[in-house]
């Protein structure tokens, strides 16, 4: 694998590994119909960054991050969380896990309709039976701009404000990592460019560990690196991405 652009910037101490995965692949079906989605593929994703992956459709992307979050099960090859190795989890446990430290932010907003903008944010603490952090709940609500927002329903609100409550609802439990798949998807530039200034700065303000997917060049030019996968394979990163240089790489990858 090769590794372009320059280092991310000081760390204080060693890197810890939030999230890593360990020849892991990944194939759906058996026989002539088997599709290998991943494989052997080897990565980790340092404690307080925001990293995006990458890749030409069909490379694997979103199949590492359902892998790498305990959506999908791994075919061969270890994932951890933290100290955890969650690929023999049983149901429950990997249930338990999602909810107590993993949150996710999806393309479609996923905020119940019923609900105000508070009271879906609270909702996976209200669901997990703990108590606020209140102290960081502020900070959320203050970091993602949404303070005069707290008591409209999602129809009140535009798409980049459902998105904005969504990520906060994903921060509020303290998560040791946040998956985001194609958080962007269903917004206009100027409500995206408002997300991801609002993900890359959960990174930097309140030190939240952030798992991107994205197709987006633009998206990916927020993270701190971007790793690039190609039939199942990871085949080189990025470092301090820009747009262009996410661009290039992955004509280079398509030609």
């Amino acid at each position: 694998m090769t590794v372009t652009g320059e280092a991310s910037g000081p760390r204080t101490g060693p890197a810890t590994v939030a999230v890593a995965a360990q020849g892991v692949t990944k194939v759906y079906g058996t026989g002539d119909a088997a599709v290998h989605a991943l494989r052997g593929v080897d990565v980790g994703f340092h404690t307080g960054a925001f990293t995006a992956i990458m890749g030409p459709s069909g490379s694997g992307k979103s199949t590492l991050m359902h892998c790498l979050a305990g959506l999908d099960t791994v075919t061969s090859g270890q994932v951890r969380i933290g100290d955890t190795e969650i690929t023999g989890l049983s149901d429950n446990e990997l249930t338990l896990l999602r909810r107590d430290r993993v949150g996710f932010v999806f393309q479609s907003f996923n905020l119940l309709p019923t609900l105000t903008a508070e009271q879906n944010i609270r909702l996976p603490l209200e669901i997990a039976g703990r108590q606020a952090d209140q102290e960081l709940l502020d900070r959320v609500i203050r970091t993602v701009g949404l303070r005069d927002r707290l008591g409209h329903r999602p129809a009140e609100l535009s798409g980049g404000q459902q998105q904005r409550v969504a990520v906060a609802r994903a921060l509020a439990t303290k998560p040791q990592v946040i998956f985001a798949d194609e958080p962007t998807g269903n917004l206009d530039s100027r409500s995206g460019a408002e997300v991801l200034a609002f993900l890359r700065t959960s990174v930097r303000e309140l030190g939240q560990t952030i798992v991107m997917v994205t197709h987006d060049p633009v998206a990916a030019s927020y993270a701190d690196r971007v790793v690039f996968l190609r039939d199942g394979l990871l085949v080189t990163e990025v470092l301090r991405p820009t747009a262009q240089t996410v661009l290039d790489t992955l004509m280079k990858l398509e030609a």
